[in-house]
């Protein structure tokens, strides 16, 4: 798990990066605030440490930005600890929040509580664009409609439903489908994605995996 630390003071800043790796977790550690967006917006990260006094641009528009693009748990950590700071953050897609001097222990858990609730293993059921994935029955469903899936199939639309909204190569599915040891070749992957397409429009959706040419699917 790689969790961002947004943080100005180096200090501070070292020191939550050495007591997540000693939990673990891998850390990228964000020194240029112009353009902190997207910066976060290029790594491939599992969870956000956030400050809100930072140079450039505060915790709580960076929250806002990045909600609007990603469902990346964010949790403020911050010396500021008014009510009226820890309700914004909520209001701007916080997480959680945790005031400095912050508890280690406090801290680690409240990362563990953020992993456990965003992990859609944990629900019986994920939603994107209007169209949901069971994933104890590998059905998609969708106005009252639904279909099953084969396994290959809900393995390649399953990783769309935890992926941001972008475009995914084909090589990324076969990288993914691969390491996950659902290997499919070039042939299988597209007869899966053509079945899938087809099961879709049963059920009324029209346009499942839109092919952008050149670059990849989008969901």
């Amino acid at each position: 798990m790689n969790i961002i630390i947004i943080e100005d003071d180096p200090i501070i800043r070292e020191k939550l990066s050495i007591l997540l790796q000693d939990a673990g977790y891998k850390t990228t550690l964000i020194e240029d605030f112009e353009n902190v967006v997207d910066t976060i917006l290029k790594e491939d990260a599992n969870l956000i440490l956030l400050d809100i006094n930072l140079p450039c641009i505060d915790g709580f528009t960076i929250c806002k930005k990045i909600k609007e693009k990603s469902n990346i748990p964010i949790i403020f950590v911050t010396s500021r600890d008014t009510t009226e700071d820890e309700l914004k953050s909520i209001r701007v897609g916080g997480f959680d929040f945790i005031t400095k001097p912050y508890n280690k222990l406090v801290l680690l858990e409240k990362i563990k509580r953020a992993f456990k609730l965003n992990n859609p293993i944990n629900f019986k059921e994920i939603t994107k664009k209007k169209y949901t994935l069971d994933l104890h029955l590998s059905l998609l469903k969708y106005q009252n409609k639904e279909v099953e899936l084969t396994r290959n199939e809900f393995r390649i639309l399953y990783y769309f439903f935890i992926s941001d909204d972008r475009i995914i190569t084909k090589e990324e599915l076969l990288e993914h489908l691969w390491n996950d040891k659902y290997y499919l070749d070039d042939n299988i992957l597209m007869v899966n994605i053509n079945r899938l397409r087809k099961k879709a429009k049963e059920i009324g959706i029209d346009n499942l995996l839109e092919n952008v040419k050149g670059k990849g699917y989008r969901l």
